[in-house]
């Protein structure tokens, strides 16, 4: 699914997710490409390490679904799970990013998944950005007097921003390919 701009230039509203077991980023951001983003609110989903996972899963699930009631967005920008060596870090991360992508579609939200480096050059310009600079740019284009801590706040934030900024264009092209696909279908004849 893709979430995005109905019409040219509408503002909307998008939750950023930068999921995580211990630290899960949440960031809402309302705006249009081309024209200033607003910070809506920003935190992080918080679960103690030393808790079983059902518990942890959970935690994160209830705070997920206050952010989408509290917020209401149009649409949820979570971080695409790509692989690390680590494979517990990975197996948290998608769990919560599973969550995250649930409590949304239960929503009938458009879900998008972009990718780390994805993020990063729609925010500093450059795929291979390191978090600093992610979040000093967060700060300047959302004009904040601080930086956004802890960085998974930030990192949300940024996922929030490039989905508004990118999610246009993407839905945007998904409906010319479903309209030119639409005109190359022959028409069914009633049997």
């Amino acid at each position: 699914m893709f979430a995005g701009l109905t019409n040219r230039g509408e503002r909307v509203r998008v939750l950023g997710v930068d999921p995580g077991l211990t630290r899960c980023g949440v960031g809402v951001v309302d705006g249009a490409p081309g024209a200033p983003l607003s910070l809506v609110a920003v935190g992080v989903i918080r679960t103690p390490a030393a808790a079983e996972l059902p518990e942890r899963l959970l935690g994160i699930a209830e705070g997920i679904e206050g952010w989408l009631a509290e917020h209401r967005p149009d649409a949820v920008a979570v971080e695409r799970v790509f692989a690390q060596a680590n494979l517990r870090t990975v197996m948290g991360t998608a769990q919560a990013s599973g969550i995250a992508i649930t409590a949304a579609a239960r929503l009938r939200l458009p879900v998008a998944l972009h990718t780390p480096s994805e993020v990063k050059a729609a925010i500093t310009g450059s795929g291979r950005a390191d978090k600093a600079q992610v979040t000093a740019m967060v700060t300047r284009i959302l004009r904040l007097s601080a930086a956004p801590k802890p960085a998974d706040a930030a990192d949300a934030l940024a996922l929030a921003i490039c989905h508004v900024w990118r999610g246009g264009a993407m839905a945007r092209i998904a409906r010319a390919a479903a309209a030119q696909t639409a005109a190359r279908t022959p028409a069914r004849r009633p049997e």
